[in-house]
């Protein structure tokens, strides 16, 4: 029997299934990343142009298109709506696997991009509907799960196919399989009813009144900065450790794969239910929880970027994407508390726009640069000194989150509020 604390029926099959189609979404996503070394050597690219390729060409649509497809999830059959992004990516991941030059292989990352920008505003917005207020953040983490599996998935899976059939083979054998997911999503998975909202609330689609929310501010530029770094492990760091430590591209692959799934999973189980408990004692108990994760990443990221060896190395990383990745599920969560669920969509897609500009769109190609300048194209371990941007930017991302938090309790005390129960 369903009460306003527990899940509704099908809650836990919707979940299950979101947290796959989002694990294929990170496979797609990523693939690129332990693919770099092969597609450099056939088509002769530099940093800047993997950068280009790895984040500016699947972000530009993905990040731009997140607003209106933020607005349409509140509108329109979520669940359809992510199985028709799911084809549309599956295909255009499998046929990048054809392309012969930079500009077909842009364009397929480019339509990556435009499929798997539905997603995240309408599954967020589904979960917020299936879960209750104060197991939101679980929720959210076990579907975050989909980022450490896809992209474990994609260093396993990408670094032992490119061995086996080259970096055309493991676009095609990972990239087509996501077709016959989404007809599986669109039937196995019911649209639940949204929230009843009543009073000015129940209008919604004011995308002006959200960028002038006192807290929404400060936590999507705070989260943008910890993307900034997160990201930036997966894109970087295999091409870098098979170039310091002279390891075949199969191993590290392997090696990453392991940390990531082992770490990666780690965080996004157990963050969700701590920020869950912070969240309990305080209305900024979510974005404070991501503050201390940003902290603790700052010298898990100088360590392993001065390791003396990839055995060092690795005792570095695997921590360090458990604390990368603990902000997913209590910054979607704290999204769906603090607007109107007939905003949940469209605070989804601001969300994605300014987290997924600075993380995926300014990000890289900005490190690609200075990788570059460092002289990589002579010595490609100096990308290494180029990715000691990303425990600055954990530090700043601690700060924006900490006066987020602050002006989420200050917001709260005035309006009387300790802990939200609303669905």
């Amino acid at each position: 029997m369903h009460t306003p604390d527990s899940p509704r029926d099908g809650a836990w099959r919707a979940l299950a299934l979101l947290s796959l189609v989002y694990t294929f979404n990170f496979l797609d996503r990523t693939l690129i990343y332990i693919l770099f070394g092969p597609i450099k050597a056939e088509l002769g690219l530099g940093e800047m142009e993997l950068a280009l390729l790895g984040s500016t060409s699947f972000v530009i649509f993905y990040t731009v298109l997140g607003v209106p497809f933020g607005r349409l999830a509140d509108r329109v059959h979520r669940v359809g709506m992510i199985a028709v992004g799911l084809l549309v990516w599956s295909v255009f991941s499998g046929l990048t696997g054809f392309m012969h030059d930079f500009t077909g292989l842009f364009l397929c990352r480019l339509m990556v991009g435009v499929g798997e920008a539905t997603l995240g505003p309408a599954a967020l917005s589904l979960l917020a509907d299936y879960f209750p207020a104060g197991r939101r953040a679980n929720a959210n983490a076990l579907y975050s799960a989909g980022v450490p599996l896809g992209a474990a998935a994609a260093m396993f899976g990408g670094g032992a196919l490119a061995q086996a059939w080259g970096w055309r083979g493991a676009f095609f054998a990972l990239g087509f399989p996501g077709v016959l997911l989404a007809a599986v999503l669109f039937f196995a998975v019911r649209e639940p009813a949204r929230a009843v909202v009543q009073g000015p609330q129940a209008q919604g689609g004011d995308w002006r009144a959200l960028l002038r929310h006192p807290v929404l501010r400060w936590h999507t530029a705070g989260y943008a900065a910890f993307a900034l770094a997160a990201n930036a492990v997966s894109m970087w760091m295999p091409s870098l450790l098979a170039a310091k430590y002279t390891i075949p591209l199969k191993d590290v692959g392997m090696a990453m794969g392991a940390c990531t799934l082992i770490g990666g999973l780690a965080g996004a189980s157990v963050g969700g239910r701590l920020a869950d408990a912070w969240r309990a004692r305080t209305p900024g108990g979510r974005l404070r929880f991501s503050a201390t994760a940003a902290l603790i990443c700052v010298p898990l990221w100088v360590g392993m970027l001065r390791a003396p060896s990839f055995g060092v190395a690795l005792v570095f990383l695997a921590p360090l994407l458990a604390a990368a990745l603990v902000w997913l599920g209590p910054a979607a969560a704290d999204l769906a508390e603090m607007v109107s669920p007939r905003d949940r969509g469209l605070a989804v897609g601001l969300y994605f726009l300014g987290v997924n500009a600075v993380g995926y769109g300014l990000g890289p190609p900005a490190l690609g640069g200075l990788a570059e300048r460092l002289g990589s194209a002579a010595d490609p371990t100096k990308v290494g000194d180029a990715l000691l941007v990303c425990p600055v930017a954990c530090v700043v991302a601690a700060g924006l989150l900490l006066v987020g938090a602050r002006r989420r309790e200050s917001a709260s005390a005035a309006a009387g509020d300790v802990v939200a129960t609303s669905a």
